[in-house]
């Protein structure tokens, strides 16, 4: 599938970045570039540095540049194959504090992915979502959930060119910088014996890196372009984590955050009505018929009316101590 194709990750030197590297160059040995693209030199120089990348590197090149730096991406993008958008300002409090520059990554940043890929004619553009971007409550959210009709609508906008472009939507990931897993064990390793929990109700979507980047790969092999694919991945309660972590500690209430939810959600029910059912994941097809004539496949079925996949009516629970597995 990626064998003597050119790869580029955006804001890949991320936690998504690194795994999605180290997966496809190991799995794809006839892979003939990966290109990371992110705006910290640092970071850039860490990941060069990592034992897992050093024999690939002759395989990887490592861009600075900005995705709201139009002329960088275009340079940048040329002779790519497939697009994976993983940049983008991913904090809560800092979007809500510097709005006009969550705008400016998170919605112009699409808009120019999306016009460097149909001019430099990339084949496949796999744009990564978050649950907040589900019936938004948080400017984070709001943009990501503009940033996902971005990325729909490209295939439209594309005219008669053949770049395809399509969403891949999950929930929080254990492991990686933005998790709860590390605040509550920097807490522990401080001595606390309170772990904050803003409220006892929430629930959370929960899964590992590597299925993160395998549903990324079945998007990249299915999509016929205009699909928002959603993995099924098990729910888990904050309280749970909190004790999976620290079986013995005490749990303080504090009172939910301003743009959080008690749940999270990935599918609504008014997009039930475009949702197709698969084994391992569903599929959100578009609104308006933006690519093909009609999505076939003889693995998948039409969900319910009624149907919504949130973390709280999930079907798949992890326990206390698949989640201390998870942790660990």
């Amino acid at each position: 599938m990626l064998n003597n194709k050119t790869v580029l990750i955006t804001g890949g030197t991320g936690s998504f970045g690194q795994k999605f590297s180290k997966i496809v160059l190991e799995k794809f040995p006839d892979i003939h570039k990966v290109i990371i693209f992110s705006r910290d030199e640092y970071k850039q120089f860490l990941m060069q540095n990592m034992p897992e990348f050093q024999p690939h590197l002759k395989k990887m090149r490592f861009f600075i540049g900005d995705i709201r730096d139009m002329e960088r991406l275009k340079m940048a993008t040329h002779g790519v194959d497939v697009l994976v958008h993983a940049a983008a300002m991913k904090q809560v409090p800092s979007c809500e504090y510097n709005p006009f520059e969550a705008i400016k990554t998170n919605v112009i940043g699409a808009q120019n992915i999306i016009e460097t890929s149909i001019y430099n004619g990339i084949s496949k553009v796999i744009a990564l979502s978050t649950d907040k971007a589900c019936a938004p409550v948080n400017l984070y959210g709001a943009t990501k959930l503009c940033s996902d009709k971005l990325f729909i609508a490209g295939n439209a906008y594309r005219g008669d060119t053949s770049t395809v472009f399509c969403v891949v939507r999950y929930g929080n990931v254990a492991g990686s910088r933005g998790s709860v897993i590390p605040f509550f064990k920097k807490l522990l390793a401080e001595g606390t014996t309170k772990f904050p929990i803003t409220d006892f109700r929430m629930t959370r979507f929960w899964l590992k890196l590597e299925q993160a980047v395998e549903m990324v790969l079945t998007a990249i092999q299915r999509t016929q372009g205009g699909e928002l694919y959603v993995k099924k991945i098990p729910s888990m309660k904050i309280t749970d984590l909190a004790l999976a972590i620290a079986p013995n500690v005490e749990l303080m209430e504090v009172g939910i955050r301003p743009g959080e939810k008690i749940h999270e959600q990935m599918i609504t029910r008014e997009d039930a009505r475009n949702t197709l059912e698969f084994k391992d994941y569903f599929v959100v097809l578009p609104d308006v018929n933006v690519r093909h004539e009609g999505y076939f496949c003889t693995d998948c079925s039409p969900v319910a009316e009624d149907f919504e996949y949130s973390s709280g009516n999930n079907s798949w629970w992890l326990t206390v101590e698949e989640m201390q597995k998870l942790v660990e």
